[in-house]
């Protein structure tokens, strides 16, 4: 692949994709009480049940059927199955969490747990889109394009929005793009499970022209570049192809260090834990350091935490994920960064309190994907810590007090960062669109 190729590539490198709206200041309704967003995506659907809304009558009714009509799920199911693991109450506020989580049940006071998200399709794709662009089709623009389009970013020497990954999630980069918004909003893919800078970010620096050189290029090219636009010609890809230039040309110099969590000390790149997701959450926290705005983690390649057969699997995968969700929250205490910075926890949607009994099953002992309801954590950007909002019934099946749509998230998220979301349009297609689409109520009760 030519340098040039890479610079062209949509959702798989630094070039062409998103590199934000440096020269865009930010443009907020109101004064903001956050400035980033981390969002730690644990794709698959964490288990509600087995985590972060214990249900002491699931217990009681293990192995019996749930009363009332029998619920339709994407595949049979039988009887309730309680959790295989224990919880305890932790911090002053005495919110239950599962032992497999005990690091952020330590930290239990710093954040919101919702436990009423619900999602409205039960398939990976449509829930996947839905909780990342707001809407369940392909086509439309990510939560973190429209941040980076209603902000811009702190730093110009690198992107407004970058998106970490061992791979890719189901949808892949259509999870992070930038829809019919300039493309300079996408957000820009780094596979994390790379562990030097060059292999991070890849096609970067140039090892053939020295840097003198290349400045009069890109200086050249910007020259003919706008006195062609000046000419009256409306040309949004040539505008952004301009500014991919002349931010990759910037991110040169500071890419290769923001990116090397080798310069971190020993004891730190230990308490995250050394796994992808681990090493993406330092990255995270790195980046907004360098005034990033947001940065979204993938937990994996595909759907990790989608647990079928053995629902045991997630304490496997929470020992990667517990250090590293608590010690980024850690670290944005410790350096000032945890009051505007808003880091969210979720999934695209929950598992089912029954037993799933169908299929080429190795093991009956997972749980089926369950868009009723879904416990999402946030923490930090002006959010209440030690609280728990809404509920769902007694078994968990279904959000049903004070429930939470992903549009409802959304507008939260927005409104911290100082965004009307009915405000934060974009004329495309003869219509006004937004992340919210037509819904959205911002959750007050969440904040400070």
């Amino acid at each position: 692949m030519t340098r040039r190729e890479a610079f062209q590539m949509l959702g798989c490198g630094f070039g062409q994709a998103a590199l934000a709206a440096t020269t865009q200041g930010a443009r907020t309704h109101f004064p903001a009480k956050a400035k980033h967003v981390i969002f730690l995506f644990l794709n698959g659907g964490l288990s509600q049940v087995d985590t972060f809304d214990p249900k002491p009558e699931l217990t009681r009714m293990d192995g019996k059927p749930m009363p009332g009509p029998k619920v339709k799920t994407d595949s049979a199911t039988g009887n309730l199955m309680k959790s295989p693991f224990q919880f305890r109450k932790y911090g002053q506020s005495g919110i239950e969490v599962s032992e497999i989580f005990p690091r952020v049940g330590g930290l239990i006071d710093d954040i919101a747990v919702i436990r009423s998200c619900y999602a409205d399709n039960g398939n990976h794709g449509p829930s996947l889109m839905l909780m990342n662009t707001g809407h369940q089709l392909p086509g439309r623009p990510s939560m973190g394009a429209w941040i980076s389009y209603g902000l811009g970013t702190e730093n110009q020497n690198l992107p407004a929005f970058i998106a970490l990954c061992p791979g890719y999630p189901v949808m892949g980069p259509r999870l992070w793009t930038s829809g019919f918004l300039p493309n300079s909003h996408q957000g820009v893919y780094v596979p994390n499970n790379e562990r030097t800078p060059d292999k991070l970010v890849q096609y970067i620096r140039n090892e053939t022209v020295p840097d003198e050189e290349q400045r009069r290029q890109v200086a050249l090219l910007d020259r003919l570049n706008r006195l062609y636009l000046g000419d009256g010609n409306r040309q949004p890809k040539v505008a952004a192809g301009v500014q991919a230039m002349e931010v990759a040309f910037r991110m040169q110099a500071e890419a290769p260090e923001a990116f090397d969590v080798a310069r971190e000390a020993p004891a730190v790149r230990t308490r995250y834990g050394d796994s992808d997701f681990g090493r993406g959450c330092l990255l995270a926290r790195r980046l907004v350091e360098r005034g990033v705005r947001m940065v979204q983690i993938y937990f994996g390649n595909s759907q990790p935490w989608d647990s079928h057969e053995d629902i045991r699997s997630h304490q496997s995968l929470a020992k990667e994920a517990d250090p590293a969700i608590a010690s980024l929250i850690e670290d944005l205490k410790s350096n000032g960064l945890f009051k505007e910075t808003i880091v969210i926890v979720s999934s695209e949607f929950g598992r089912t309190p029954m037993i799933q009994s169908a299929g080429q099953l190795r093991v009956n002992q997972g749980r089926d994907h369950n868009p009723p309801a879904f416990t999402t954590l946030v923490a930090g950007g002006g959010f209440k810590g030690g609280i728990t909002y809404g509920a769902t019934d007694d078994f968990g099946y279904k959000s049903v007090h004070n429930r939470v749509h992903p549009h409802d998230l959304h507008a939260t998220v927005l409104h911290q960062l100082g965004i009307d979301h009915t405000r934060l349009t974009y004329r495309y297609s003869g219509r006004d669109f937004r992340l919210t689409d037509t819904g959205g109520t911002v959750v007050r009760e969440l904040l400070a």
